[in-house]
């Protein structure tokens, strides 16, 4: 198990470069980057956006004096600037060197985790990572649960009813839950339950009321008042993640009973006198299980990957989702590129977790010998 260990932990490095290679050059080559961000302010809204080059914003010191001159550049809507303001701007950005050389630099400051600073928040990206974590992980580890919570009841009780109306019935609701995209389904609550055309119950938007804002996450556990407002305001982000995600579980759930009941153990335990009760929950159980308790990590890593974006943006939760849209809209490169190497990097990790905890679960896997 060590060297398949090793061999993991290896293969992650090649795995995790050619990823952020493919990211690095669809970014560079997409439209709108930081450099157009700066002039369509400046030749759309000239004050903000002198503000933000002379130190508003960013504090990239750029003289701007120069902006009066006339030259031609290769960037759009930079007709009328100086051709000097432009070369300052790149050279502020880091444009002014070759891309490989840029890519190669920004690989090993990565692999010091240091991720550099946001162009427009002119904060550390490492810093606004770990100042949004905490929600998103919220989001993923609550869902996770809550599907694992309906999942694993919901697929038992439908392989002891399997053909029966109960089945039938559930069968036709889970998949109709899972045929709705979550953003859509999380629109609908909101019409719903948050000041639409019908309940205002829940709140619209955040984790919390304005008058919890700013206090800590111990703090805030040791007040009931704080704990009932986070979930008054986590229940509909929640509900709208989990609608979708308990159809696989609950399917894998009931298929892994029907087969371990088919098995020649269970008969033996049933022609033995065995209560049914007991060959269910003290055999079938444990056995059919294995596959779904050992898949955990990777479907918290699945729904806090691929749930959690459009959620965050419309429940306005600041969250890592909601951190990647924005730098993605303002080519807020360090951002983009930081938080791709990190849950690349956290994604791969997991998944080799997933594979220790299928041999922690169940020691007859082996996975070097790959045999069972």
């Amino acid at each position: 198990m060590g060297r398949y260990v090793l061999k993991r932990m290896l293969l992650i490095i090649p795995t995790l470069f050619g990823i952020m290679v493919i990211n690095f050059i669809i970014v560079q080559f997409a439209p709108g980057g930081p450099v157009e961000q700066i002039i369509a302010e400046i030749t759309g809204e000239t004050t903000s956006a002198t503000a933000r080059i002379s130190g508003g914003g960013g504090d990239m010191g750029v003289d701007t004096t120069m902006m009066e001159g006339s030259g031609s550049s290769r960037y759009p809507g930079s007709r009328g600037l100086d051709p000097e303001f432009i070369a300052e701007l790149e050279k502020q950005f880091g444009f002014d060197k070759p891309m490989h050389e840029r890519f190669f630099t920004m690989i090993w400051n990565y692999m010091q985790f240091d991720f550099g600073e946001s162009y427009f928040q002119d904060r550390p990206v490492i810093d606004l990572v770990l100042e949004r974590l905490p929600v998103s992980i919220s989001l993923g580890l609550w869902s996770t649960l809550l599907v694992y919570t309906i999942s694993i009841p919901l697929g038992v009780a439908k392989a002891m009813r399997v053909g029966t109306g109960f089945d039938i019935t559930t069968s036709a609701i889970i998949f109709v839950g899972y045929a709705v995209p979550g953003f859509l389904f999380a629109v609908l609550l909101i019409v719903l339950f948050a000041g639409g055309n019908f309940w205002d119950i829940f709140p619209l938007r955040g984790l919390q009321s304005e008058y919890y804002s700013g206090i800590g996450v111990w703090a805030c556990a040791q007040s009931m008042d704080c704990v009932a407002d986070y979930f008054w305001h986590i229940t509909l982000p929640i509900v709208a993640l989990t609608i979708g995600g308990f159809a696989t579980l609950t399917m894998l759930t009931k298929n892994s009973f029907l087969e371990e009941i088919s098995k020649q153990y269970v008969l033996t335990a049933r022609s033995k006198g065995c209560e049914e009760r007991r060959v269910l929950y003290a055999h079938v159980f444990r056995n059919a299980m294995l596959i779904v308790i050992a898949g955990f990590p990777a479907a918290f890593i699945s729904i806090l990957f691929t749930g959690s974006l459009l959620i965050e943006v419309i429940f306005s939760l600041d969250g890592i989702g909601l951190l990647g849209f924005e730098a993605i809209i303002k080519r807020d490169y360090p951002i983009i590129f930081g938080t791709v190497f990190f849950f690349t990097l956290l994604g791969l990790t997991m998944n080799l977790i997933n594979d220790l905890v299928y041999v922690a679960v169940d020691p007859r896997i082996d996975f070097e010998t790959r045999e069972m």
